[in-house]
């Protein structure tokens, strides 16, 4: 600070007040021109200080050569070439997808006179046991939380028993709406939440953070008056964070991890916060790699920044909470934690409910209220919705209250243990077995993630995994795979990792032979410096889903 006050005091100010006065409007176009110089050094500080000066400028050198190669893509010839590839792929997508089936019917009008309930009711199961990949034998990883063939008759029992319930007419609907009330409730209290916490049923995990995030921003607005907000999460966050701070249009920075541990880099985030920050985030756990971030020290960084922190439980839901008496590392991710201010809990996973109901949860009422949408004005009435759907199922809403009472502390208990367990001996093997492969971070829930070392293919392995029957997922930055366990693969761990060895040591044989396939695919997607190239690969994948 002396020097720049020393320096400051030898301009000759005098002089440019002078030249100011003689040279308007070149003196406006110097100080515009030096606010936006300084206002981009800012921004580049800021991203060294975030990232470090090797990560800043490699983001910088990918920025650019993304400029460059969506300029190329615009000059006459190029960018016919390009798109034609891009087609070709989109279309190998669809046709993979959208395969004939010889005898099968497409039904693309409504019937005039409507078919008859064995008719309808025979397309249906036919499409139901269309062939896929065996989830039932557990060769899938997530995807299908399964609570066991008693639990799902029962939860059906009670979606047919609410399939015409709405919980937007509570008069019409007065059980439901105690029945929605006792779930939020439930979930609150296996959170440790008080009488003064609360929250709100939801379609699903994104949905929870989508709410989550808005409450944060009407907050940042009411409260301290922020126009402009941004919210700042690990890099490993899930992609539900920039979907909300694209829907809201606000800011959103990516803070990286430990490579080792996959936790947030506490300085880094530390760094990244500044006077416009609403929300910061921790995972419990992350989707990546089943890494529980350092929610302690969070908390402590969102009461001394005074900014807004999320919790996001989707994939630890009824697991994290049960780790502790299950004889795991236990992981404090509730209100116990005094910086929380949100938290997100998918009872649809390993609450084992039916698909389409999870939980945001909040500290007060006053911020549940910023969720909330209510118009006074409106010549249908005054109107009010708490989250973003007006009308929403009952159904889930009541087959999620089965599941709850059904499965009781001791059936979450169990179930924690057994898959957790199942985690456990299958991370156990990559270590201990199969020295080709190393664990990715340190998981504490049930996911584990592995990569592999040169010159074995990790893309490879998962390619022969899946001549094998096995579905599982695919991670980059780095390149890895992970399975997220669930109650369907603990049968089947041993089997898992009998064909994970084989898997490596074939690809050890012979790894230039998976120099196409998934690594082809994911080791291009993570390269490209033109992310919009992928975008629209991820696009065509999409309108594939719709096709007839």
């Amino acid at each position: 600070m002396t020097q720049v006050l020393s320096t400051l005091s030898r301009l000759d100010w005098q002089r440019m007040a002078g030249y100011t006065v003689r040279n308007p409007k070149q003196a406006f176009i110097n100080l515009a021109i030096g606010y936006i110089v300084f206002r981009q050094l800012l921004k580049g500080a800021k991203k060294v200080s975030i990232y470090g000066v090797r990560s800043a400028f490699l983001l910088l050198w990918k920025q650019v050569a993304g400029a460059v190669v969506r300029h190329v893509r615009r000059a006459p010839g190029t960018g016919v070439i390009v798109q034609q590839n891009i087609a070709k792929i989109v279309k190998d997508i669809e046709d993979e997808m959208n395969v004939a089936i010889p005898g099968e019917t497409k039904h693309v009008n409504i019937p005039g006179n409507g078919m008859r309930d064995d008719e309808i009711l025979a397309v249906l199961e036919r499409r139901q046991n269309e062939a896929g990949v065996d989830w039932k034998n557990g060769r899938v990883s997530g995807a299908v939380y399964h609570g066991g063939e008693e639990l799902v008759q029962l939860t059906n029992r009670a979606y047919a028993m609410f399939n015409l319930t709405n919980p937007l007419h509570p008069g019409v609907f007065p059980g439901l709406r105690r029945i929605e009330a006792e779930v939020v409730r439930m979930v609150l209290n296996l959170y440790n939440g008080g009488a003064e916490h609360c929250g709100t049923t939801t379609s699903g995990g994104t949905e929870s953070i989508i709410m989550a995030v808005r409450a944060h921003v009407v907050w940042g607005r009411e409260e301290r008056g922020i126009d402009s907000p941004n919210i700042v999460v690990p890099v490993t966050a899930h992609a539900a964070f920039d979907k909300a701070a694209e829907y809201f249009c606000i800011g959103i920075t990516h803070v990286p991890v430990d490579p080792r541990t996959q936790k947030v880099d506490l300085k880094a985030m530390r760094r990244a916060i500044d006077s416009d920050t609403v929300l910061i985030v921790g995972s419990s756990a992350t989707f990546p790699h089943g890494v529980a971030d350092d929610l302690e020290a969070l908390s402590q960084m969102a009461i001394k920044c005074k900014v807004g922190f999320h919790v996001d439980s989707c994939l630890g839901s009824f697991i994290m909470p049960f780790l502790g008496e299950a004889g795991f590392p236990d992981v404090v991710c509730d209100f116990r934690l005094s910086g929380v201010t949100s938290i997100s809990c998918d009872t649809h996973k390993y609450g084992f409910a039916p698909k389409g109901t999870s939980v945001v949860m909040y500290n007060s009422r006053q911020m549940r209220h910023y969720q909330y949408f209510t118009i006074s004005t409106w010549p249908g009435g005054i109107y009010a919705s708490p989250t973003i759907a007006g009308s929403r199922s009952g159904a889930v809403i009541a087959g999620c209250w089965a599941a709850l009472n059904k499965m009781g502390h001791a059936g979450y208990l169990q179930q924690c243990r057994d898959i957790v367990g199942c985690r456990v001996r299958i991370q156990r093997a990559i270590e201990q077995e199969i020295p080709e492969l190393y664990v990715v971070g340190e998981p504490s829930s049930t996911v584990v993630a592995f990569s592999a070392n040169e010159p074995v293919g990790i893309y490879g392995v998962m390619d022969e995994m899946k001549k094998r029957g096995w579905d599982l997922n695919p991670l980059q930055y780095p390149a890895a795979l992970h399975i997220a366990c669930t109650r369907l693969t603990v049968p089947v761990a041993d089997e898992f990792i009998r064909d994970l060895k084989q898997s490596v040591a074939l690809v050890k044989a012979d790894p230039d032979n998976y120099n196409k396939g998934s690594k082809a695919i994911y080791g291009f997607a993570s390269t490209v410096p033109d992310t919009t190239i992928v975008d629209e690969v991820a696009q065509g994948f999409i309108d594939a889903l719709y096709a007839v």
